[in-house]
């Protein structure tokens, strides 16, 4: 099991990138003894609660040095949440920044091999896609987040992308198959998949948001589906292995 996590600041690097002035980062650790590839792990639009940082902790389990920004540290959810949202989508915003702060933060840790990937869920999966082409990171994951408007902009040049997608999600659908023809287009290399029975946030162990909203999330299909969370992370994991892991070994 990996270690808990440790609260780091990145405010002195954000701020030099012109980022947020405070900003927080939940870091895992593997058990035993590095160095280890780093992935940031960017969380969901209700921001960093227990199922974000499980999420952080199993990608460190996995052998991963997961590092989680809370982009909601300087204001909170309800003064970032919108403005945040807006730059998950538009591909400017201080978020990239904070971002960049703890890649940053992972490359130069003496327990990173220097080889970093992303991976995002629900608006977290947008900056994720936002940020493959942008020559950063060693791979992406995508995890139902809102397509950019531009694909083809945005994608050109990506790193490798893993990406996984609820058929029951209302608000992305077909965003699979786009997003899939999109990397076919532009030769980069992924691994896309839509879940028939899954909803949005599937990949979630819990349910999340206010309580009273809870069943009409489930509804909605919104929420756990252990079934194709399963493979979504074995699927996640091999990509991670082989370009974040194998390729840096063999480098």
């Amino acid at each position: 099991m990996p270690l808990p996590e440790e609260v780091v600041d990145l405010s002195p690097s954000s701020s030099r990138l012109g980022g947020s002035r405070q900003l927080t980062g939940h870091l895992a650790r593997p058990a035993g003894d590095g160095p280890w590839p780093g992935v940031v792990v960017v969380h969901e639009a209700l921001g960093v609660d227990e199922v974000m940082l499980r999420q952080t902790r199993r990608l460190a389990d996995a052998g991963y040095l997961a590092l989680m920004p809370d982009l909601f540290t300087q204001g909170g959810a309800r003064r970032c949440l919108v403005a945040t949202m807006r730059a998950a989508l538009s591909g400017e915003g201080r978020a990239y920044q904070d971002i960049e702060a703890a890649r940053d933060h992972l490359a130069g840790h003496p327990d990173c091999t220097g080889a970093v990937g992303i991976i995002g869920f629900c608006m977290g999966g947008s900056f994720a896609l936002m940020t493959a082409g942008r020559g950063r990171f060693d791979a992406a994951a995508a995890n139902y987040g809102l397509l950019p408007k531009d694909l083809n902009a945005v994608l050109a040049d990506a790193c490798p992308v893993v990406g996984s997608y609820g058929g029951r999600d209302r608000m992305l659908k077909g965003a699979a198959a786009r997003l899939e023809t999109a990397l076919d287009r532009l030769g980069v290399v992924h691994d896309v998949k839509e879940y028939p029975d899954a909803g949005h946030s599937f990949l979630n162990d819990a349910e999340v948001g206010p309580r009273l909203l809870r069943p009409l999330l489930r509804v909605t299909g919104m929420g756990p589906h252990p079934a194709s969370a399963a493979d979504a992370w074995q699927r996640i994991e091999t990509f991670f292995d082989t370009h974040l892991t194998t390729r840096n070994t063999e480098s």
